[in-house]
């Protein structure tokens, strides 16, 4: 009798222990609901083959993404054991102790060198210039542009151009010759319009678009360690900037002050634009001629350089971080160690995500498997983003509400709406002791 309850007792164990075996062996990345996305559950896919582990990419569409994390996250809800979050999440989800401290592993996969820089710098580390790294470069992204290859190097057009403006007519190398070839293809009465840019001031649309002319004109958003904004956010590179955007916006299709990637992707399917602003993550649809009737008559290239030569472009995408209430966390670092390999890094990139390893990014593989991969890789290392404080909502807010009304509406002037935002940037810093 003993000996059965001592069988028994065996038994029960080893199940227990295939059954936690059986939990563990699973894993659950949360994600929004894009392409780039069901590209990672390709990939992980291949992960389970090697590994026996099934790894499920779950997903929510991008309007709800945000609150459905933190939801979990504020819950401690152990439901996702990775999330590729936004980089502005990352100063929230950090302090908040939502993500698992991966400093280590940054450093023990020698990540600084291995990733592009910027997107070390953007989608991992935090505190700025602190070291510490909560999330691993998943899916790089940026804000480039789109153009209609067929009006560009029309005969006639070219030597119209030519003669009103005295250079040729060619894809953008600069905002100047961003806007006057804005200018040019302008034509209301052929229903024909210069330029789609983003507008939309409910998330942030709006605020990376003119980061694209900040940026490039030279201007930051401020000092990210000292959190100093007075004098940063409204300085003379900025102002320019913003008129520059504002003066882009008149040369949109009519209705465009609601615009984000749908539309700006549309403007080059529908013949309604002669270049588009858009995330390099939408611009597969652009290629593909069952989206895009105009697929072999699209170009593309990254955002142009501002007066002073400088060559910026606002940061999209999101690195991938372990949820600190995961049960399975020990799993979860070993798939981050089959993730940061070349070879699995070559192979996201193949099968249509975009990596922000150097080595892969570098190669010219990479480069020319797709028409706008040269300039995806020419951006990523040139690329900064917005603020990832915990606070970040509220600048992005801000931002929209003062910015938004002069773009689309023409209302006041570019200084005064940046002189604003200073002020509402310095009260919400020091709400919050950041600026002491």
């Amino acid at each position: 009798m003993r000996r059965t309850i001592a069988g028994l007792l065996a038994g029960m164990s080893m199940l227990i222990a295939q059954g936690t075996y059986a939990q563990a062996a699973e894993l659950t990345i949360f994600w929004a609901e894009w392409d780039p996305a069901n590209y990672l559950q390709e990939l992980v896919n291949e992960y389970e083959k090697e590994s026996g582990v099934k790894v499920t990419v779950e997903t929510t569409p991008w309007s709800d993404f945000q609150t459905k994390a933190f939801t979990e996250f504020n819950a401690k809800g152990s439901a996702y054991d990775m999330v590729v979050g936004d980089s502005q999440w990352i100063g929230a989800a950090s302090e908040a102790g939502h993500y698992v401290d991966l400093t280590d592993f940054f450093n023990k996969h020698k990540l600084t060198e291995v990733m592009a820089p910027a997107t070390v710098k953007y989608y991992s580390e935090y505190p700025s210039a602190s070291g510490k790294y909560w999330s691993v470069p998943a899916e790089g992204d940026a804000v480039g542009w789109s153009y209609r290859k067929d009006w560009f190097e029309d005969p006639k057009e070219m030597e119209a151009f030519k003669a009103k403006y005295g250079y040729d007519l060619a894809p953008p190398k600069t905002w100047k010759e961003l806007r006057d070839a804005a200018e040019f293809f302008h034509r209301p009465d052929q229903k024909r319009y210069g330029v789609a840019i983003y507008t939309d001031n409910s998330y942030d649309a709006l605020v990376m678009g003119v980061e694209n002319a900040i940026f490039s004109y030279g201007g930051e958003l401020g000092d990210y360690v000292s959190y100093k904004v007075d004098g940063i956010i409204n300085s003379e590179q900025n102002v320019k900037a913003l008129e520059a955007y504002r003066e882009l916006y008149g040369f949109t299709p009519p209705g465009w002050a609601k615009s984000f990637f749908v539309e700006d992707n549309q403007a080059i399917t529908e013949n309604l634009a002669a270049m588009s602003m858009n995330y390099f993550a939408f611009f597969p649809a652009l290629v593909n001629e069952a989206s895009n009737p105009n697929a072999k008559n699209t170009g593309f290239f990254a955002n142009p350089a501002g007066p002073g030569g400088a060559q910026f472009a606002a940061l999209g995408g999101q690195g991938i971080s372990v949820v600190s209430y995961s049960e399975n966390q020990e799993e979860a670092m070993k798939f981050l160690e089959w993730f940061v390999k070349d070879s699995t890094q070559k192979r996201w990139a193949e099968l249509g995500g975009y990596t922000a390893s150097a080595k892969v990014l570098e190669s010219p593989e990479f480069q020319n498997a797709t028409p706008y991969n040269k300039a995806f890789y020419e951006t990523m290392f040139k690329v900064k983003d917005f603020w990832a404080t915990p606070e970040y909502a509220e600048l992005l807010i801000q931002m929209n509400q003062r910015v938004y009304p002069y773009v689309t509406a023409g209302q006041g002037t570019a200084k005064e709406a940046l002189d604003a935002l200073a002020a509402d940037w310095n009260a919400t810093f020091q709400k919050y002791g950041r600026n002491k």
